[in-house]
């Protein structure tokens, strides 16, 4: 078992990797008490309420099909919505323990083809595409090392300037 300083880099570099690979997710939380990472997108108007039952619906059925065909229960896959002035924050919430890689780029390309261009993305034009899949490996080593570690600090990660900022809250 990992313990110490090489959870809190497994979870440091998933936080990362998550934000690198895929530049429409605006911030992502880790909360080690739940097991539970929260992904947040934003989106460039405010969303109706048909358009949000819309969206979370298609999301959480989507999940729930990709958890049953990987043969998987789910423990948490919750999504909530907020608000600000003319935008609106889309919250995605998934335990680690049944979180794969694969997923993560299934929430976002529906989120892609759902809101289109309303859905704001950091621009990552510099990437190869072995660079992208590179990433996806790394992503799913980390899930894989946070499933079976002690970590017990909350992370925070965000993107400012083309760089990536993590915190423990």
């Amino acid at each position: 078992m990992v313990t110490g300083r090489e959870d809190v880099a497994d979870s440091v570099g998933l936080l990362i990797s998550i934000l690198v690979r895929y530049p429409e997710v605006a911030t992502i939380n880790f909360d080690p008490g739940r097991q539970v990472l929260k992904f947040n997108f934003i989106v460039s108007r405010v969303l109706n309420r048909r358009e949000l039952t819309n969206i979370k619906k298609q999301l959480l059925d989507s999940i729930e099909v990709f958890s049953m065909l990987e043969g998987k229960q789910t423990r948490i896959s919750h999504i909530s919505h907020q608000i600000c002035d003319h935008l609106t924050m889309i919250e995605v919430q998934r335990d680690v323990e049944t979180l794969v890689q694969e997923e993560i780029a299934l929430i976002v390309q529906l989120l892609r083809q759902l809101l289109d261009d309303n859905l704001v993305a950091e621009a990552n034009d510099s990437f190869f595409e072995e660079e992208l899949l590179i990433q996806e490996e790394i992503i799913e080593h980390m899930l894989d090392s946070i499933r079976v570690t002690a970590e017990d600090k909350p992370l925070f990660a965000f993107r400012e300037g083309g760089r990536v900022l993590v915190f423990n809250k």
